[in-house]
């Protein structure tokens, strides 16, 4: 294309989970397409992209106007996600709301990863939007289905066949009381929650979590493991069989897809972000711990009902895969740069 993006991530070092991937999945989209990128704040680049509006992508993106450089902002951030993430961090949503709406209001585009993230995000500012998920990349769960990757990690958490589970930061928003009292509700069956136990990760992260969280991790009943960090992400989905995702506020959910393209037949909370998954054709959806009991228990005791779930699950994921997205990230910035050298 010709082009060369300035693709800056604010706190880089410091966040993790499925911020930092959706940044690396956007890098590898511009590798494959050829992109020249730098990941340094560079407004004299052809586009500056920036995924976090922290007070430094805000000043950049203000100096990238007045050069009149296209700017697009990926809206990861909303006040509600912030809420019940870490410590303080309720206290700190208040203010999140006017502050993002200045600072997603300083792009010409905005990119929502989900058609409920774009409603969000209308509700802070006018400025124009696109839907591109953040995607998975394929290639991130090769072995998934290797019966020795599978062995080799129901032995390392003593996990029992068919294993309920979930992936991601262990955050109160993501479900965490809702997971461990269905645990608690099901003693026959084991529960396992692959991913860091604090918000960030790293020696820093631990002076992040909230109170509640570590209440809940403490008590939560012998039947459920949380495994802290993992090193191979293909392993939990190896060793998982159905994807129990309880959690409350979800811009996208990287990886329900993740799962879904597994095969892992998906048991959800049903909340807008996921209008778009019918109950009882490619998930269950739930709202109660009796409910989720209830959804998990159906496809425990029927492994054909799991199979045929897991299997339409399945089918809806190619169009999130990085191909398709990177197709739809590199259109934007074609639009953009072509707009302004008019």
């Amino acid at each position: 294309m010709g082009m060369r993006v300035s693709h800056y991530f604010e706190w880089e070092q410091a966040i993790t989970g499925g911020q930092a991937q959706s940044v690396a999945n956007q890098r590898q989209m511009l590798a494959d397409h050829d992109i020249a990128y730098t990941t340094s704040p560079d407004v004299s680049a052809d586009l500056l992209h920036l995924n976090n509006m922290g007070p430094r992508s805000v000043h950049h993106a203000r100096r990238a106007r007045q050069a009149d450089t296209p700017v697009v902002v990926h809206t990861h951030q909303t006040a509600a996600d912030f809420e019940d993430s870490f410590a303080l961090s309720n206290l700190l949503a208040r203010p999140m709301g006017p502050y993002l709406e200045y600072a997603y209001g300083l792009a010409d585009v905005l990119v929502c990863p989900s058609a409920h993230n774009r409603d969000v995000i209308d509700r802070y500012t006018g400025v124009p939007k696109r839907v591109i998920s953040n995607g998975f990349d394929p290639e991130k769960l090769d072995g998934h289905d290797d019966p020795d990757l599978r062995e080799t990690y129901l032995d390392r958490y003593d996990l029992d066949p068919p294993v309920v589970f979930t992936v991601g930061h262990v955050l109160e928003r993501k479900g965490l009381e809702t997971f461990v009292e269905t645990a608690r509700a099901m003693p026959d069956t084991d529960f396992v929650w692959f991913g860091y136990l604090n918000p960030t990760g790293g020696f820093f992260g631990q002076f992040l979590r909230s109170s509640a969280s570590k209440r809940l991790v403490d008590s939560a009943p012998d039947n459920c493991t949380f495994t802290g960090y993992v090193d191979d992400i293909a392993g939990a989905f190896a060793a998982g069989d159905l994807f129990y995702f309880p959690t409350r506020n979800e811009n996208e959910g990287m990886a329900l897809l993740e799962a879904m393209s597994t095969g892992a037949p998906p048991v959800i909370r049903g909340i807008d972000t996921y209008d778009w998954l019918t109950d009882g054709e490619n998930c269950l959806k739930a709202d109660s711990v009796d409910g989720f009991e209830t959804a998990l228990r159906r496809l425990i005791d029927d492994p054909a009902e799991r199979e045929r779930i897991g299997e339409r699950a399945h089918t809806e994921t190619d169009r999130f895969a990085l191909d398709a997205v990177g197709e739809q990230l590199v259109s934007l910035y074609r639009d953009l740069t072509t707009a302004r050298q008019r």
